[in-house]
C-alpha cells in the first residue's frame, strides 16, 4: 500500500527513509512454480481467475482481438506507436553485434561469436495502468537482435480482454 505523506505533516527524515521490505514470498514463489509445473495450463487458469478475476478459455490472444483492439484505438494513436518503433528499432539497430575473428601471425586465433537467443519472454504490466511502450521497447530489441520466438504476457481486465493499447 502506498503512504500518503501531507507536507509539513512529516519529518524529512520519515518522508525520505527507505525501509526494505521485511517479508519472504519465496515459499509462495516456490509453491506457485511447482503447481504450473506439475499442472500446467490449468494452473494459469486458476492463478489468472484467482489474481485478475478473470476466467480465461484461452491464453492465447486471437488475431481478431488484435483487429478488434486496433480498431478501439485512435488513428493517431497508432501513427505515434508507428513513428516510437521506427525510432527504437533505429537506435537498437546500431547496437547489433557481429561475430569475428583475428588471425595473428603467430597463429593466434581469437575472436568473438555472436549467436542470438531462441526465445523470449516478455512481461508487459496491463493491470490497472497499460504501457504500450514497453512492448515496443521489449520486443524491437529483441527481434533486431535475431531472436526467432517472442511470447509476451500481459493481465487481463476482468473480462478476460488485454488492454487494446497493449495490444495494438
Amino acid at each position: 500500500m502506498i503512504k500518503i505523506m501531507k507536507y509539513g505533516e512529516l519529518s524529512k527524515e520519515e518522508i525520505f527513509s527507505r525501509e526494505e521490505s521485511s517479508f519472504d514470498v519465496s515459499g509462495t514463489v516456490t509453491e506457485i512454480i511447482n503447481n504450473v509445473k506439475a499442472n500446467g495450463d490449468k494452473a494459469l487458469f486458476e492463478y489468472c481467475e484467482k489474481f485478475d478475476k478473470a476466467k480465461l478459455t484461452s491464453l492465447e490472444v486471437t488475431k481478431e482481438e488484435i483487429d478488434e483492439a486496433v480498431s478501439l484505438v485512435e488513428p493517431r494513436f497508432l501513427e505515434i506507436l508507428k513513428t516510437a518503433a521506427e525510432n527504437i528499432r533505429n537506435f537498437h539497430k546500431n547496437q547489433v553485434r557481429t561475430s569475428f575473428v583475428l588471425n595473428d601471425n603467430n597463429g593466434i586465433v581469437s575472436g568473438q561469436k555472436i549467436t542470438p537467443i531462441e526465445k523470449a519472454g516478455l512481461y508487459v504490466p496491463g493491470g490497472t495502468a497499460a504501457y504500450p511502450s514497453t512492448v515496443l521497447m521489449d520486443s524491437i530489441p529483441a527481434k533486431i537482435a535475431g531472436c526467432d520466438e517472442i511470447v509476451m504476457v500481459t493481465p487481463p481486465n476482468k473480462e478476460g480482454k488485454v488492454n487494446p493499447v497493449i495490444l495494438a
